[in-house]
């Protein structure tokens, strides 16, 4: 059992995040790219689809609470990656975190349920975002052979000239008599993957200026829809007052609204916080680490969470929560201010924002695959470093191309509490990482120091597992058997390759 939960030690660490040349990844990341890559992650399917969703089915007007109790646990968790990202500016996240203080099979299992939650999350955001981009495409009156924008199988109807999922029909439509298309493979979303592939193996400093170009653009869109809300609600208060009330429904007894609601919503909506994590897996790729890694995490958070309360309150007085279970409740909102042009934008707003989204997602993968391979506990190819580009090529061209299959061919419904899940457990596992290397190592230096340990670091624990049993069942099978499998690959491949078990035993306390 020692076997299994030695440690890896902080002078290998040391020693690796100190590392420079050509077969090392590129420092090129300022505090600003840090920030816009969270951003860039964070501002997406959240807050152009799960707002509606979690307003309808479990908050009411109270989801702007669900988002500030959601911010509240991933501040808790965030503050401990900072600390984590300042000492140990390494690739890998709470999987690099976790080997360094909770031992390796459970760096194994924070590892595997890392790339369960970038992979699935990514091949979601592509099957969003080929949605809206064959949406907004139809708009600009530019038509793509429908059988190539769905998945296998899947069949399309043409209602008023638009291609749309027959179950996307108006209620008593039927789609007797219009005409039909069946799906070969949803091309657009495979093509997406791949490109975002592309540019990230081009550069991470490519990647990151595509990415805050895109932020800027994001950025601007939410902050049309607040002023064109708000401003409205100005001249009509009386609406507000309307939608708003009850601003907490009664609850049904099925964690549908009442304070319940609001738990089950904080986490249902935790998908639209995935991304600020994600920001640590870049710490190799930080020109100083130990200064910009957590001005990157906070700053992402603080900025998001404030937009997400403000896009929520705004969307519940615009629109009766009632009917907010829409794909996209965002524009529903802009069509109440009669402004003609709502729909449009909030689709190229979309466009961009799922986009970086699934940038991040696929950054994320490829690092924590990189880390793994470098510690031994995958194969030596997936650490390789491009020799131009500096960056992990082969994992990445990997990773890109078993992502884009998934929403081309497989019929993905929304995975999100899936995603929560991983990350719920990455945040509990962080936080109990924090605490435990406190007591270890009391005097390490810090350049980031979480206050208030060990009251930080347990509630940020206690409120993420209290989300965690707010999410369904089938979510807890799905990852069970997933890291049953991946527990499979530890003990039949990993632990007899990995690093950190050949060195001696006495190196485990350093």
């Amino acid at each position: 059992m020692s076997r299994l939960l030695r440690i890896k030690p902080m002078s290998m660490l040391s020693q690796e995040a100190g590392e420079e040349g050509e077969h090392t990844l590129k420092r090129s990341l300022g505090a600003l790219n840090l920030i816009t890559l969270g951003i860039g992650a964070i501002i997406g399917a959240g807050i152009f689809v799960l707002t509606g969703q979690a307003a309808a089915k479990h908050a009411g007007p109270a989801v702007s609470l669900s988002f500030i109790l959601a911010g509240i646990t991933c501040a808790f968790a965030g503050l401990c990656y900072a600390e984590f990202a300042s000492i140990i500016p390494i690739a890998g996240s709470a999987y690099t975190y976790g080997y360094a203080t909770l031992g390796e099979m459970v760096a194994w299992i924070i590892g595997w349920d890392l790339v369960l939650e970038y992979a699935f999350g990514a091949a979601t955001v592509a099957s969003g975002w080929s949605g809206y981009f064959v949406s907004l495409l139809q708009q600009m009156h530019i038509s793509i052979p429908p059988a190539l924008t769905t998945t296998t199988g899947n069949v399309l109807v043409q209602y008023k000239g638009a291609w749309m999922d027959r179950m996307s029909l108006p209620p008593g439509i039927s789609d007797a008599g219009l005409p039909h298309v069946t799906g070969l493979f949803n091309l657009v979303a495979m093509l997406v993957v791949l490109v975002i592939t592309t540019i990230l193996v081009i550069g991470i400093k490519e990647s990151a200026n595509l990415n805050s170009a895109i932020v800027i653009v994001k950025l601007a869109i939410v902050g049309i829809f607040l002023v064109l809300g708000i401003g409205f609600l100005i001249k009509h208060p009386e609406l507000a007052r309307l939608n708003w009330h009850p601003f907490i429904p009664p609850s049904d007894g099925h964690g549908q609204f009442g304070l319940n609601g609001i738990a089950t919503g904080a986490a249902s909506i935790f998908f639209a916080y995935i991304g600020f994590d994600a920001v640590s897996t870049a710490a190799q790729e930080a020109k100083n680490p130990q200064r910009d890694m957590p001005i990157g995490i906070l700053g992402s958070l603080v900025v998001c969470t404030i937009l997400y309360i403000m896009v929520a309150t705004v969307l519940t007085g615009l629109v009766n929560y009632k009917a907010l279970n829409v794909a996209a409740p965002v524009a529903l909102g802009i069509d109440v201010t009669g402004v003609s042009w709502g729909s449009l934008i909030v689709k190229i707003g979309a466009v961009f924002g799922l986009g970086t989204v699934m940038l991040v997602m696929l950054l994320g993968q490829s690092r924590v695959f990189f880390s793994m391979a470098k510690d031994g506990l995958l194969p030596k190819w997936a650490a390789a470093i491009h020799p131009k580009f500096r960056t992990p090529y082969i994992s990445t061209i990997l990773v890109g191309v078993v992502v884009s299959f998934m929403p081309a061919f497989l019929p993905i419904d929304r995975l999100a509490e899936l995603v929560n899940i991983g990350t719920l457990l990455a945040f509990t596992i962080v936080c109990a990482g924090v605490w435990i290397l406190r007591v270890r190592h009391p005097n390490m230096k810090r350049p980031f120091k979480t206050p208030f340990v060990p009251a930080v670091p347990i509630l940020g624990i206690i409120s993420a597992l209290y989300l965690m049993t707010k999410l369904e069942i089938i979510t807890w099978v799905v990852m069970i058997v997933w890291l049953l499998f991946g527990l499979i690959i530890y003990f039949g491949y990993s632990i007899k390759h990995s690093k950190v078990q050949a060195l001696p035993l006495a190196s485990d306390g350093d």
